[in-house]
Formats: structure tokens, C-alpha cells, sequence
């Protein structure tokens, strides 16, 4: 009977947490659009030390740096079909928004925006994987919470940890809402770990 009431609770549990399914194993020519604003282009950074060619590095994959500095989602969105199309990556990776954030953009229009750019790359088969970026206040830093709603709606792997690490730490920045090279190694580190974890590597 006991052991009955708590295989009973654990398929209660896992009904109510869906993790996101795995990610499909990258082949060894794999193209990654890293795609975003300031965050990805590598604002703050030395030549070189962005978190895309630093990723490249540690998967030996071709990694695409598609940021654009100060740009916000509703332009991401139209930007980004054409360079799914042009680079047809295996795998998207989405850092975006946080411009949107510092402009008090409404979080309904982020998600909506962010959403879209997911059905983009999912029409065309291509896998997605997440960072969340930080919403500031005088508290505490922690991404916006719309990223994990996303995330999980969508079941897509995401980290909403990292970001917030960095600029929360004066040594990984180079300014405000930058990281310095320092940060920008942690970033590109532990998204080589979340494609590790999900099995995209």
C-alpha cells in the first residue's frame, strides 16, 4: 500500500513538471545562429572574446554572430526569418529582449514578439535554446520572469541564471549592462553546458 501511495505522488509530480524534451545531437557540421542584441554582438569585449566565438571554440562547430547593438525584439522579429533562411542552423540561440526591458517595453509584447521568433525557427526545424536577461531593481537581479513562462510554454531549454550572475558582478562587467571578457567566457561556458545537458552535444 505505501509503495503504491508513492508511485502514486511521483507520477503526480512529473505530470505536474514537464522538462523540456531533449535536444536532437548536433552533427559535426552544424551551423548555431547566435542571435540577439548587444549581448550576443559582444558589446564590451576585446576582439575576438564575444561569447559566439568562444563558443565555437569549445563545440569546434560554426557559430553565427547575428547580434545587433540596441536592437529590440519587434526588430529582432523581422530581422531574423531572413537568417534562419540564409544560414538554415541547426540550432537558435536566443538572447533577446533585454533592450526592451530598459525602454519599459510591456512584457505582453516581449512575449509576443519572442514567441513569434520561436514559430519562426520551429517551422523550419530548428532547434532553440534560451538565456534569460535581467530585469534590474534595487532587490535583487533575476531574469524577467516572461523568459521562464516562455521556456516553458514552449518547452525549450533555457538558462536563467547566467545573466544575472554576470552583471550582478562588477568583476565580469564592462560596464552597466555589459560583461568584460571574463563574463563573456562564463556566458559562452555555460551554454556549452546547456547544450551539454540537453543533448545537443
Amino acid at each position: 500500500m505505501k509503495k503504491t501511495l508513492l508511485l502514486v505522488f511521483f507520477l503526480l509530480l512529473t505530470a505536474c513538471y514537464e522538462t523540456p524534451r531533449p535536444l536532437t545531437r548536433l552533427p559535426d557540421d552544424a551551423v548555431i545562429l547566435a542571435f540577439g542584441d548587444s549581448l550576443t554582438y559582444g558589446t564590451g569585449a576585446s576582439t575576438g572574446h564575444d561569447y559566439p566565438n568562444i563558443l565555437a571554440e569549445l563545440t569546434a562547430l560554426e557559430v553565427i554572430n547575428e547580434g545587433v547593438p540596441g536592437e529590440i525584439s519587434g526588430d529582432g522579429l523581422k530581422r531574423l526569418p531572413a537568417l534562419l533562411d540564409e544560414y538554415q542552423p541547426k540550432l537558435l540561440i536566443l538572447t533577446h529582449g533585454g533592450n526592451d526591458i530598459i525602454r519599459k517595453i510591456p512584457s505582453e509584447q516581449i512575449t509576443d514578439n519572442l514567441n513569434k521568433m520561436i514559430t519562426e525557427a520551429k517551422n523550419r526545424n530548428i532547434e532553440i535554446v534560451m538565456l534569460g536577461v535581467p530585469q534590474l531593481n534595487l532587490l535583487s537581479l533575476n531574469s524577467a520572469n516572461f523568459y521562464r513562462s516562455i521556456a516553458e510554454s514552449r518547452q525549450i531549454p533555457i538558462d536563467l541564471n547566467t545573466l544575472p550572475d554576470i552583471l550582478g558582478d562588477n568583476s565580469l562587467k564592462s560596464d552597466m549592462i555589459h560583461p568584460n571578457d571574463a563574463g563573456y567566457q562564463l556566458m559562452a561556458t555555460n551554454i556549452f553546458k546547456l547544450l551539454q545537458d540537453a543533448g545537443a552535444l
